[in-house]
């Protein structure tokens, strides 16, 4: 059966850009700029506060953070200090200190960030939670030990192993997060009335789908499923569809050869023309425009 999970990270095309263990001590208070780039942090001892789109959380050893989009990012330690925050400090190459220099260390967290090389990348993450949070995940925090290591280290094929592991690593805390996540293609998955149906349109996107033969999917009235799915997963059932088979038709046309009347065909469209007519309305350009421009 097809994985959604799978096919959203596979086509975002995850990959590093650093990794570092950070050490802290005192009160202390970071604040990092939407810069654009998903962040992740694994607490390995100690406590935190972080706040992230709108979301305050306390952190404690064993817990795991991904942010998949571009928000500022507030951390600090439980009594953080009222004046201007600070910048982390380098001791060593994959080593940064925050907070007093002098005084014990209470607090040790791995973070990284990484980029999605997927030109569609704004397209997909917006079928993912703004922030995920899992608590107490040994797996998670064995995963991130092994990025930062490969990220460090100077192996062959190291782009290769890296690239895979973040793909796992951005799978596993998805699918970690399960029913907590508040709304997304991951709290989608964990109900068990709408996963049924994602998969189903992952599997068959180009079939003649409507809001009737979702509900039947379902096994809901068309209202009680049209309600459970906008709340469940963030987005109207066939806003849902056009953002999948979109995300589908570009990866298609950056394909060499690949024709607009073959790749609207295979996203579920009827004709060449209706599909240029939803192509260029949901990306900005027509799709024979958008494949000489990607090719």
């Amino acid at each position: 059966m097809t994985d959604p999970f799978a096919e959203v990270v596979t086509l975002l095309q995850p990959v590093m850009r650093f990794s570092k263990v950070v050490t802290a001590g005192g009160r202390w208070r970071v604040n990092r700029p939407a810069t654009g780039s998903p962040f992740y942090c694994a607490v390995l001892e100690g406590s935190s506060r972080l706040n992230v789109a709108g979301q305050a959380l306390t952190l404690h050893a064993g817990d795991f953070v991904l942010v998949p989009a571009a928000f500022e990012i507030d951390s600090s330690s439980l009594e953080a200090p009222p004046e201007a925050e600070m910048s982390p400090v380098e001791v060593a190459d994959g080593r940064s200190r925050v907070g007093d220099p002098d005084g014990p260390t209470d607090y040790r967290a791995l973070i990284g960030h990484c980029a999605f090389a997927s030109p569609d990348a704004a397209l997909l993450v917006s079928l993912l939670p703004d922030v995920v949070y899992v608590r107490d995940e040994p797996r998670l925090t064995t995963l991130v030990g092994l990025v930062g290591n490969e990220a460090r280290g100077a192996r062959p094929a190291r782009d290769v192993v890296l690239e895979r592991l973040l793909e796992v690593l951005f799978i596993d805390a998805l699918r970690c997060a399960g029913a907590t996540a508040p709304t997304g293609l991951v709290r989608g998955l964990a109900d068990p009335r709408i996963a049924p149906v994602l998969r189903r349109i992952h599997e068959s996107p180009a079939d003649a789908w409507t809001v009737v033969r979702m509900a039947h999917e379902a096994a809901l009235s068309r209202s009680a499923f049209f309600e459970r799915f906008t709340r469940v997963v963030g987005a109207a059932p066939m806003e849902y569809l056009l953002t999948w088979r979109m995300a589908m038709a570009r990866q298609l046309l950056r394909r060499d050869g690949a024709g607009v009347a073959s790749v609207a065909e295979q996203v579920g469209y009827g004709s060449a023309s209706a599909f240029s007519v939803a192509f260029a309305r949901h990306v900005g350009q027509p799709p024979a425009r958008y494949a000489r421009a990607v090719g």
